[in-house]
């Protein structure tokens, strides 16, 4: 099958959602100038550089009351910082229940039964007992061609490490499982990790 997205691909579901799997979930918390806490999930997620540490999420759609973008872009525009949560699959109920189109005055983490801590050098919540959480100040918010797509970039300035994922030294994901997207509705979570020796290592 060959299909030019702009025609249309004539199957029940958009093929391009489960392509490119899986995806890390990046679940952004964020805090607006009026102090309302917000807490959402995006698998347009990843890291993209080291030094200095940086990370990028993409959001692709619009709420009525945010003005083409959502509450995350919205409130980033607002105070220039976020929070990247790791997603654990033991969270993944409290994931989803956060992704919903709720009004901007709602708090996803009370939502989502989850308790928050905050952030050390950005004015912001994180989800208490998160594997690990990234503390980011906004580079970049990039307009995308299409409706309501907007990147976003940050670089890293405080990491947080749950203590019993480090063992010997090493962030271990066996410890807690990441949760990732596989498009449409589907999921996965890692749980069988092997190593390979790079050419030249």
């Amino acid at each position: 099958m060959f299909y030019e997205p702009r025609q249309g691909h004539g199957l029940p579901h958009n093929p391009f959602n489960a392509i490119v799997t899986p995806r890390p979930i990046g679940w952004i918390s964020t805090r607006g100038a009026d102090g309302q806490d917000n807490l959402a999930p995006y698998s347009f997620f990843n890291a993209v550089a080291y030094v200095p540490p940086q990370v990028m999420f993409a959001s692709t759609s619009a709420k009525p009351d945010r003005d083409g973008t959502k509450d995350s872009v919205a409130n980033i525009h607002e105070t220039g910082v976020f929070c990247v949560n790791v997603v654990e699959y033991a969270a993944r109920d409290a994931m989803n229940a956060s992704s919903g189109p709720w009004p901007r005055e709602v708090d996803e983490f009370d939502h989502a039964g989850l308790a928050r801590e905050e952030c050390r050098m950005i004015p912001a919540a994180r989800v208490a007992g998160a594997p690990a959480a990234l503390e980011c100040r906004m580079t970049q918010i990039i307009t995308l061609a299409g409706a309501a797509n907007f990147l976003v970039l940050g670089e890293v300035v405080g990491v947080h490490l749950r203590e019993d994922c480090l063992v010997e030294g090493i962030f271990d994901i066996t410890r807690f499982q990441p949760l990732a997207r596989c498009g449409y509705r589907d999921y996965a979570v890692v749980r069988d990790v092997f190593s390979l020796k790079r050419p030249g290592e």
